[in-house]
């Protein structure tokens, strides 16, 4: 399934995306993808329904982040070998954690929004996984069966903010509007591999990252476990997973976003997303 929550901000409807391409409204079935309703059990119900009989979204609303109700929003640094690499550091030995505000969640349309200040506003696409069921030291081996499954996300990074002023990565990957997410929440079942995924990314046309998340360092089921060993994940928290190379920081000279410029990004089966790029007022 390709579930999805549109509508205006703050007040997104449930709904998927039915295989004839159109909408459908979810409400009547569920009040939100957050919590308990991302159980295995929930999504297997969701699954049963008649897909034909539920009623059709009409127009083009705006799509808002496929997960509500986000505690944690885990950030996996240095990731990808040749992303390491185009950043003049090492594969670290485990993976780099660190995370990113909630409040920086927004729909995978929502503009990208230059902070005041910032000189070097950055772009990477990476794959995101939501968490269905509370993970507490899990096994590598049971790890996917706390999965709810799959989006895209932009983990816009202002690069000063984050590498050139005093103390840890937090305030250069949080600000308003620096995560995007979705379009959908793909489940498990339409994604049978999650590290055979092609990605890609464009600033105005122009291709900046084109990789595949087959050369991430860790993959989906040892980040969950891993992650679980100190901190419990929780229904609806999101987990991206690192972002391969083309970032802007990394080409000679570096490169970073302006307003006016638009940026679109997809992973293979999970959809894609495009932002406009403004200044902060």
């Amino acid at each position: 399934m390709k579930l999805l929550r549109y509508g205006a901000p703050g007040a997104e409807k449930p709904g998927l995306l039915h295989t004839d391409g159109t909408i459908r409204d979810l409400s009547g079935l569920i009040d939100d993808f957050s919590g308990a309703a991302l159980a295995p059990d929930s999504l297997a119900g969701l699954a049963g329904a008649d897909a034909d009989a539920l009623p059709v979204v009409e127009g083009n609303p705006r799509l808002g982040p496929p997960v509500a109700g986000t505690g944690k929003f885990i950030c996996i640094g240095l990731n990808y070998a040749d992303h390491a690499a185009e950043s003049g550091l090492d594969v670290p030995p485990e993976p780099v954690i660190f995370m990113k505000a909630s409040s920086a969640i927004c729909g995978p349309n929502d503009p990208i929004v230059i902070p005041r200040g910032s000189t070097k506003t950055d772009w990477e696409v990476e794959l995101a996984v939501i968490i269905g069921k509370p993970a507490k030291y899990v096994s590598e081996a049971d790890a996917m069966g706390h999965v709810a499954g799959y989006a895209i996300t932009n983990d816009v990074s202002e690069r000063a903010f984050q590498t050139e002023r005093a103390g840890q990565w937090t305030k250069g990957k949080s600000c308003d509007n620096f995560g995007q997410i979705g379009p959908w929440l793909v489940t498990q079942d339409e994604v049978p591999d999650p590290q055979s995924l092609d990605m890609w990314l464009t600033v105005n046309g122009e291709t900046m990252q084109n990789g595949s998340s087959g050369t991430m360092v860790y993959g989906v089921a040892y980040l969950v476990h891993y992650l679980s060993q100190f901190m419990t994940l929780h229904p609806g928290d999101v987990i991206s997973t690192g972002t391969p190379p083309g970032v802007g920081l990394g080409m000679t000279p570096p490169r970073f976003l302006k307003a006016g410029d638009v940026v679109e990004l997809g992973i293979a089966g999970l959809g894609r997303q495009r932002q406009d790029v403004i200044a902060d007022a």
